[in-house]
């Protein structure tokens, strides 16, 4: 079952952000996962939260997806995390194709 990693974003240092984007990208693609959502337009429909960006980031399984957030490849990319970005983070399990 799809397992989805899901960030709000608000960008500190573009450079530095910049640096950390291209290394998650190649480590997320290392552990089979792909953006369905990388900080396009939000429209608020209802409530109050007002993120600036969301990224969504789809993996096989939950294994794959803490595999990913554990990995020495990510590890290089949140070197640079707290310079470049803040953020909220979150692991949901999907649903089966079947559900």
């Amino acid at each position: 079952m799809p397992a989805y990693i899901i960030s709000d974003v608000t960008v500190r240092d573009a450079e530095a952000f910049e640096t950390y984007r291209t290394r998650a990208a190649a480590s997320i693609a290392l552990y089979d996962g792909h953006y369905l959502v990388r900080g396009g337009a939000i429209e608020r429909l209802e409530g109050d939260w007002s993120p600036q960006a969301i990224v969504i980031v789809e993996f096989p399984d939950v294994e794959r997806a803490r595999a990913w957030y554990g990995s020495p490849e990510y590890a290089q990319a949140l070197e640079v995390r707290d310079q470049a970005l803040s953020r909220n983070l979150i692991l949901v399990d999907g649903v089966s194709s079947t559900s």
